[in-house]
């Protein structure tokens, strides 16, 4: 089985990443998994791309393994595109998912559903050694709820209701929400390239 590095220690977005790459024959592996401990890396890029890249970058050239690296977000049309990149850290620099679903229903008070419009935005990086770099965008369109509803999935899905849904995004079991994603958008437009990993 061919093996993959996913630059990340989010548990939920491992979870995730397996799922869509098992029919790749591919076999996950996150920072967790490493014997040598990864630092944190500074994502200091203004856009999801840019900051996909510093991490599949930095990891590639410490392990001179292929990496794949994702930055994700949720960007909010009547915010301004807000939290965009700071999506994990919206409440503070302490990365707390209630506090940030609350900070956004809290800005969005008074918003009429009708202009709540926001999606998912997923930015993919793969760095190979000596090979040139790839990088990918998906989305997933939608709108924010009133309020949170639904036990699966994590970060923003509690309020998250994709379009042609009437159910958020937490209330989807995890094979339905994966013909959906961002990351499984973005990593369709990868596909080739996963094909002729070895």
């Amino acid at each position: 089985m061919k093996e993959l590095i996913i630059a990340t220690k989010n548990v939920g977005k491992v979870k995730e990443f397996q799922e869509l790459f098992h029919k790749y024959d591919i076999q996950v592996r996150s920072l967790h998994d490493l014997e040598e401990p990864i630092g944190d890396i500074e994502e200091t890029g203004r856009t999801f791309e840019e900051n996909a890249l510093i991490k599949a970058e930095a990891i590639s050239n410490q392990l001179n393994t292929p990496v794949l690296a994702d930055d994700s977000g949720l960007e909010i049309d009547a915010l301004d595109g807000r939290p965009g990149i700071y999506s994990a850290r919206y409440a503070g620099e302490e990365k707390n998912d209630q506090k940030n679903l609350e900070k956004v229903l809290a800005e969005l008070e008074g918003v009429a559903p009708e202009n709540r419009s926001a999606r998912f935005v997923c930015s993919i990086a793969i760095i190979q050694p000596g090979q040139k770099s790839l990088v990918k965008r998906g989305t997933c369109e939608g709108s924010i709820g009133l309020k949170p509803k639904g036990e699966n999935g994590f970060g923003y899905d509690p309020i998250f209701i994709p379009d042609g849904y009437d159910r958020s995004m937490a209330e989807l079991k995890p094979e339905e929400k994966n013909t959906i994603s961002h990351r499984r958008n973005a990593i369709l437009k990868v596909e080739d390239w996963l094909k002729e990993l070895e």
